[in-house]
């Protein structure tokens, strides 16, 4: 019987099951989607650091610019049971293969087998061929079909400045799938020749090796000279890895707040279904149906909306990962390392994790409406009023459990700055603290709010004005979820919108301090987070003869392995004192310190500072070419070109200690006097007879780093667009189960005199003061979320200091979009009632 009962009433009302439905499968999708696009990412990096390390345990690498290739050699000799295999790598582009960075693979085939299998000999691929044939190179068989390329066939590359080409002969075509997957990103050439091509001649990236249990590592790591080492393949891989965890934590934790945002929806569908029904409920209760079973009923009914909401969450999830995976892709290579990720990668343990997320939370959020079903008594349950009453009375528990929160959240994010996830776990519990306890005081802010209001309308809109503010408060357990939600949903995109805001004109203020030179010189990079090609040494000298030119300073940029991972080393000569005053120092900076750095002292950013512990009077431990050596730091400068950190050093110190006389950019100072649009011209004829040299005014590089910034940011803000959408849908539902509950009501009103237009105008004016509200609380809200994200979230994720900017355009536009959402959502309710006739809407009075 009251399964009969639930189903009579879910056909009765399909478009509210179906707006709740709704909210559930968004919710699950937004954290679907992020989910699986975090996955794919992590998946292709997994999978082709295992394809390229294939069997190899350990791998020897040096410095900068790798290690000499007789270090191979010598392990050949002295260890000739120990399998090794030597490896030269590098990224190129190659248009004909489609968008993206593809990396060169250098490999020597006689002693590939025991590492990577699918180098075996099965017709497909000429190993002869790619040994004797200078530029000979294998492709996978979905890159070879999708750029229609034939054995024999030329491909061309660009690397860097450079552009060359190689030819097809062999395709790489794995039994396995993930294997096949993994080889998109390859193209495999001849060690000569990828030594050849990345200009790399008698140098190998590293060695790979398969290290029997057995064998003593100690006995390898003596023959190895100065600066060079062995790490074992999984805890390097490891390092890159966790150089992604913050950047995913905050999509994910983003992601939760659209789910957050769907419970307040799902709670206001049920406690609005209870309420519906109250007269059912009271005649079950009357005539023996147990307490116990009323609770069931409304679950099992939360339960079936959950299973329907994670069902289409989960495809729609899928739909959405698909867009998103490429701008989570987008920001891993802008801001970390390269990866290629082709598709999606279903993780069942990321579906499994959003259908749970999505029953959870739908059955919590579904828990205070079963119990007020359950434990309410018959009488109370027949009077239309009792849940009115008793919201009221919890009004002030409410409030007491909302400060309660706010003051448990503030605890948290006072804690101490740990390194690691765990302090941004605990920084994120103190977020969501806020943001839940501020939910709960939304009830007696609404009460406030609506007392102060409903004066004011009373003068400017008369009787309907009073009875707007009226109302409001009068369906308080429905009206003050939906402003909740809307809350929260604006909140968000306010405290985001500043965060992101701040971040952006701190940058800005940075590179309009750092880009003092008036024009910079680069070779074409084929990662966005570093420059991984050179410049031709004799460049500067060509251009020092410039009249123009008043000074120039060299960079050579490389990257080093740290504790606390990968980090940028820039070795910098001819630094000028203009270019001293660009740095801001949060230690150190003075004369004495510029003087330690001359003698071979470094700098460090603020974020290596942050990871590692270290500060001025400290050392830094480098592995140089002459093996460890303990540099002194004489100074923390503000950086926000990497949040792994970057060390700044002295050129004589680094060639001192590196066998690296590589240029990786170089800046010029133009003579006063001298127009700067004419001096590039003259610099472009120049270079031009150096290869591809990038020639931009500081202007132009400002432009150039912002457009990525924003391109990195890009994904936070359809999040955000995510959330507000569940948040409109939410409101939706709320104003259109209020309307419906106020049918005799509002019959009543047409029925002694009130026209559909002022009917039009009560509503909208009901939705409007609802729209103010959520728009007024979310105002502080969002600039506490935006205190929090800005100087506790980012400082433990990225470890970089912001200034604050406030952007007052920015409250107007989140006031206006949850006025706009809050009216939109109210025009079918109030078109629908318009048209209902007063004998309909009377005729059980």
């Amino acid at each position: 019987m009251l399964a009969r009962s639930s189903l009579r009433w879910i056909l009765r009302h399909p478009w509210q099951m179906m707006l709740c439905v709704l909210g559930v499968a968004l919710g699950v999708a937004v954290v679907v989607a992020i989910d699986l696009a975090n996955a794919s990412a992590r998946r292709a990096f997994q999978l082709a650091g295992d394809t390229v390390a294939g069997q190899a345990t350990h791998q020897i690498v040096g410095g900068p610019t790798g290690l000499a290739e007789t270090v191979y050699t010598a392990l050949r000799r002295q260890l000739p049971a120990l399998a090794a295999a030597p490896i030269v790598e590098g990224y190129v582009t190659a248009p004909a293969l489609g968008p993206g960075v593809y990396q060169l693979f250098g490999v020597d085939p006689f002693a590939e087998a025991p590492f990577r299998p699918y180098f075996a000999a099965d017709g497909t691929v000429d190993l002869a061929a790619l040994l004797i044939e200078p530029g000979a190179a294998l492709l996978s068989r979905a890159n070879a079909e999708r750029a229609g390329l034939q054995l024999g066939d030329t491909l061309s590359i660009q690397i860097g400045a450079r552009s060359a080409t190689v030819r097809v002969v062999g395709v790489l075509d794995p039994a396995d799938d993930l294997s096949r997957r993994a080889l998109d990103g390859l193209i495999v050439v001849d060690i000569a020749s990828a030594q050849e091509l990345l200009a790399t001649t008698g140098r190998l990236s590293r060695v790979d090796l398969i290290v029997p249990p057995a064998f003593a590592l100690e006995s390898l790591i003596s023959l190895l000279p100065a600066g060079v080492t062995v790490h074992p393949v999984a805890a390097r891989a490891g390092a890159l890895q966790q150089m992604t965890a913050a950047f995913e934590l905050n999509l994910t934790a983003l992601s939760l707040l659209a789910l957050i945002v769907g419970m307040f929806l799902i709670y206001n569908t049920m406690t609005f279904s209870v309420v519906q029904r109250r007269t059912l409920l009271g005649t079950l209760r009357c005539v023996g149906v147990s307490r116990g079973q009323l609770a069931v009923l409304v679950l099992a009914e939360a339960f079936v909306i959950s299973l329907l909401g994670v069902a289409s969450g989960l495809t729609l999830g899928i739909v959405l990962g698909r867009g998103l995976v490429g701008l989570v892709t987008q920001t891993i290579n802008d801001l970390y390392f390269v990866v290629t990720v082709r598709d999606l990668s279903l993780e069942p343990f990321v579906l499994v994790k959003g259908a749970v997320l999505g029953i959870v939370a739908t059955l919590a959020a579904a828990l205070a409406p079963a119990l007020e079903a359950m434990y309410t008594p018959p009488r109370t349950v027949l009077r239309r009023s009792s849940i009115e009453e008793r919201v009221r009375r919890a009004t002030p528990r409410l409030a007491i459990a909302g400060v309660g929160l706010l003051a448990g959240g503030g605890v948290l994010l006072a804690l101490p700055a740990t390194v690691g996830t765990t302090g941004l776990y605990l920084a994120f519990a103190g977020l969501f603290a806020l943001v839940i306890g501020s939910a709960l005081l939304t009830p007696v802010a609404l009460v406030g709010l609506m007392f102060v209001i409903r004066p004011v309308l009373g003068r400017v809109l008369g009787l309907l004005g009073r009875m707007a503010a009226r109302d409001v408060v009068a369906s308080l357990s429905r009206t003050a979820v939906a402003v909740a939600a809307l809350m929260v949903a604006v909140s968000v995109t306010i405290g985001v919108g500043i965060m992101i805001g701040s971040f952006r004109q701190t940058v800005i203020n940075w590179l309009e301090q750092s880009l003092i030179a008036d024009i910079y010189l680069s070779p074409p990079s084929n990662v966005a987070n570093r420059i991984d090609t050179t410049l031709d040494p004799t460049l500067p000298a060509a251009l020092a003869t410039l009249p123009a030119v008043e000074a120039i300073t060299t960079f050579r940029s490389v990257q080093i392995d740290l504790p606390t991972g990968p980090t940028t080393l820039v070795a910098i000569d001819g630094a000028t004192e203009r270019g001293r005053r660009a740095l801001r120092f949060q230690q150190g900076g003075d004369d004495a310190a510029w003087k330690a750095w001359e003698r071979g002292a470094v700098f460090i950013s603020e974020p290596l500072a942050f990871r590692s512990g270290l500060g001025v009077g400290d050392t830094l431990t480098l592995r140089t070419d002459r093996g460890l050596r303990e540099l002194p730091i004489a100074g923390v400068y503000y950086d926000y070109t990497s949040d792994r950190g970057v060390v700044r050093i002295n050129a004589a110190t680094y060639r001192a200690l590196w066998d690296d006389p590589a240029l990786s950019s170089l800046a010029i100072y133009v003579r006063d006097g001298y127009d700067v649009d004419t001096v590039i011209e003259q610099v472009r004829l120049v270079s031009a007879g150096y290869g591809t040299v990038l020639v931009n005014s500081s202007r132009a590089l400002r432009e150039g780093t912002l457009v990525v910034f924003d391109r990195t940011f890009a994904i936070t803000s359809v999040l955000q667009l995510l959330a507000t959408i569940v948040a409109f849908i939410g409101i939706l539902s709320a104003l259109m189960a209020l309307q419906l509950e106020r049918t005799r009501e509002l019959g009543v009103l047409r029925a002694v005199g009130l026209t559909p237009g002022q009917l039009w105008g009560s509503v909208l004016s009901q939705t409007g003061l609802m729209g103010l509200a959520a728009g007024v609380l979310a105002a502080p809200l969002g600039l506490v979320l935006a205190l929090v994200l800005t100087y506790v979230i980012n400082k433990r994720s990225f470890g970089w200091t912001l200034e604050l900017a406030v952007d007052p355009l920015l409250f107007a536009q989140a006031f206006a979009v949850a006025i706009s959402a809050a009216l939109l959502a109210g025009i079918w309710p109030a078109l629908r009632m318009s048209r209902i006739s007063p004998a309909i809407a009377l005729r059980d009075e």
